[in-house]
């Protein structure tokens, strides 16, 4: 019984705050400011027109040459925020990775890495004695990229 009341009274009490809610709401809304008048648009076939003497715009940003260092840190941070997350390194690798990754299941095994790496001493053993001399191992260098022609 004692449960009976107290889930009346219960009743009662929420249904009192809505009410007060919904007043409360009602209030608001008529209190409202009015919606601002549209804004009257030209004809497609006027100009606007403004008066710019004597104002002068934002000086021209200045070229700044950037170091072999900073070029190679910009590489890197993606976003400009000055830093270089985990992501943003490890993103620069993942072409790289594709390539080591055979069978694509992004594990790279050590026979995936073995088979590029002797690929490449073949490549680089050009009179097959199985040793690299001097001159064979200077062909196993990264390739330096040709600076693109300019396209101003």
């Amino acid at each position: 019984m004692n449960r009976m009341i107290l889930g009346a009274v219960l009743a009662l009490i929420m249904a009192g705050i809505g009410l007060f809610w919904w007043q409360g709401r009602a209030q608001v809304e008529e209190g409202a400011p009015p919606p601002e008048p549209a804004i009257v648009q030209p004809a497609d076939d006027e100009l606007p027109e403004a008066d710019v003497t004597g104002m002068r715009g934002p000086a021209l940003p200045e070229v700044t040459e950037l170091s072999r260092e900073q070029k190679r840190f910009f590489r890197y941070d993606r976003n400009r925020d000055l830093k270089i997350t985990r992501a943003e390194m490890l993103s620069s690798r993942t072409a790289a990775f594709r390539k080591l990754d055979k069978d694509g299941n992004n594990l790279l095994t050590f026979e995936e890495w073995a088979v590029t790496t002797v690929d490449k001493f073949d490549g680089a053993d050009s009179d097959g004695n199985r040793e690299l001399s001097a001159e064979e191992f200077a062909t196993t260098a990264p390739k330096r990229r040709a600076k693109p022609a300019c396209r101003c």
